[in-house]
């Protein structure tokens, strides 16, 4: 084998389950959405490199993962597309986890998807990432229970209905909290047991069965409320509900026909959950005045998490 080529879609993390206190913390739901996605190619080599947009970022990937993974060879990384830092859809943990299948692959190893998120140092928070990574669809993990390092385990796996899409918007904005300054944000955060029970109440009772039973505007309402009180818990960290560009963003894809909306993570990045190829295009072409500068696209979700391809 001389070479191997991983593909990894986006994620919209769609709100934690509880911020704090408990005996597990964070918990949470999210989906994978079919762009932007990470592509990596990558083939044997005497030494790590890596070349392409985040190339520096991938490569302190693969000096970690290779230890602690035991392996023994060296690679080329070549990164053909990437997904953009720091606007709330994954793009550390897509990056970090594709870099890992990409290494073990090449020796010819089986590695489960938590395996790797250990090795590349994600998932220590939040394990949607590293689910939606391995099998796609809607996932909902259960959190981390006080001094367990081993990613959050999942509790429910749904695919999301082929026709249903995303209105993605990410505008032009100083990026969502990442690093020390999200560290001190969640350090700061208080138990809200009525507020997690609710959040919980609407995954399990509502927004879950929905989803099996391809209610559209059910799973919107159930998914808008969750948003909310997630985005109430972390309002004073980020100024407000949502990102203060997101929150203009949010309210106009509801106005416009969105059945759902909300913010991914810590924004920018906004999206409204529609029923169809068509109403995702007009509702895109409604948002287009109120985004001014960013980006709007129309995706569709994804099933299948990361595409491996061996040559």
């Amino acid at each position: 084998m001389r070479g191997v080529r991983v593909e990894a879609p986006a994620r919209l993390h769609l709100g934690m389950l509880a911020v704090a206190g408990g005996e597990r913390r964070f918990g949470g739901l999210g989906v994978s959405v079919s762009r932007p996605a990470v592509v990596l190619e990558a083939e044997p080599a005497d030494e790590l490199s890596a070349e392409g947009p985040d190339a520096e970022r991938a490569l302190t990937f693969a000096r970690r993962c290779r230890d602690a993974l035991g392996l023994e060879g060296g690679a080329h990384l070549r990164i053909v597309e990437a997904i953009p830092q720091h606007v709330g859809l994954g793009s550390g943990t897509k990056l970090a986890l594709t870099v890992a299948q990409a290494l073990a692959t090449l020796e010819g190893r089986d590695v489960g998807a938590p395996d790797l998120a250990e090795a590349a140092g994600r998932a220590a928070r939040s394990a949607v990432g590293m689910w939606t990574f391995a099998l796609g669809g809607l996932v909902v993990e259960g959190g981390h229970r006080p001094g367990v390092e081993h990613p959050a385990p999942l509790l429910a796996r749904h695919p999301v209905p082929e026709e249903w899409r995303a209105v993605l918007v990410v505008p032009a904005a100083a990026p969502g909290l990442s690093g020390a300054a999200e560290e001190e944000a969640f350090g700061r955060l208080g138990p809200a047991p009525d507020r997690s029970a609710v959040i919980a109440q609407l995954v399990l009772t509502s927004l879950l069965p929905a989803l099996v039973e391809r209610e559209l505007d059910e799973f919107g309402a159930a998914l808008t409320r969750v948003q909310q009180l997630v985005g109430d818990s972390f309002a004073a960290a980020q100024g407000g509900r949502f990102h203060p560009h997101a929150d203009p963003l949010v309210e106009a894809l509801l106005r416009f026909g969105a059945a759902g909306a909300g913010q991914s993570s810590w924004g920018p990045a906004a999206y409204g959950v529609v029923g169809s190829e068509e109403a995702g295009r007009e509702l895109a072409g409604r948002l287009e005045d109120v985004v001014g500068e960013g980006s709007v696209d129309v995706v569709a979700f994804d099933n299948r998490g990361a595409r491996v391809a061996r040559s």
